[in-house]
């Protein structure tokens, strides 16, 4: 989506990399700050039912595109598991940061594939975000299911995450098109 913005008004490679690093920088700090103000004033559960490390996540990939989206995607919650680790309670847990990164990398990912589309079509941003969420979850469980016998995270574990993820889930998947709709409402008032 923002490539094509870019080309719009001749931006160089260069500086086309530059502001989608800059933008998937400022991505991945929502992404790591976002779940601290949600665990912050509801607790772990809240967390784990509301999911806020992945609608940014969502919006990036939607803006970006496949490749800067999975980048989002993988850096989140490794940025996030690193910089809380150093205060002594990470978040994501270790044991659920590999599957974390693999979902939030097809998250974003999936959402990113719908970028060309989205910048045609802005409302392609509710499918986008429908096929990137079920997406997501299904890699989630089948990685739990895979690896149960070799990791603590059994499935039925992951499918008791995926119910209690449910609401949040369902809020993020009407809100991230409709962000990513308000985002480029935005642009296209700046562009003008």
């Amino acid at each position: 989506m923002t490539n094509v913005l870019l080309q719009k008004n001749r931006v160089s490679t260069e500086r086309t990399v530059s502001a989608k690093m800059l933008v998937s920088a400022g991505i991945v700090a929502l992404a790591v700050l976002l779940p601290q103000l949600v665990h912050a004033t509801l607790g772990a559960k809240g967390g784990a039912q509301w999911l806020p490390m992945y609608l940014p996540v969502i919006i990036g990939g939607c803006l970006l595109g496949f490749k800067w989206g999975l980048c989002i995607g993988v850096l989140s919650p490794i940025a996030s598991f690193a910089l809380t680790a150093v205060f002594g309670e990470p978040m994501p847990a270790a044991v659920r940061l590999p599957y974390m990164t693999a979902e939030l990398a097809v998250f974003a990912a999936v959402s990113g594939a719908f970028s060309k589309k989205i910048a045609a079509d802005r409302f392609a941003a509710f499918p986008a975000v429908l096929v990137a969420a079920v997406s997501g979850r299904i890699v989630f469980l089948t990685l739990a299911a895979l690896f149960q016998s070799v990791s603590p995270l059994s499935f039925s574990a992951a499918w008791a995450q995926v119910q209690t993820g449910l609401v949040g889930l369902v809020v993020q998947i009407a809100l991230g098109p409709v962000a990513v709709i308000g985002i480029l409402a935005l642009i296209k008032r700046y562009d003008k």
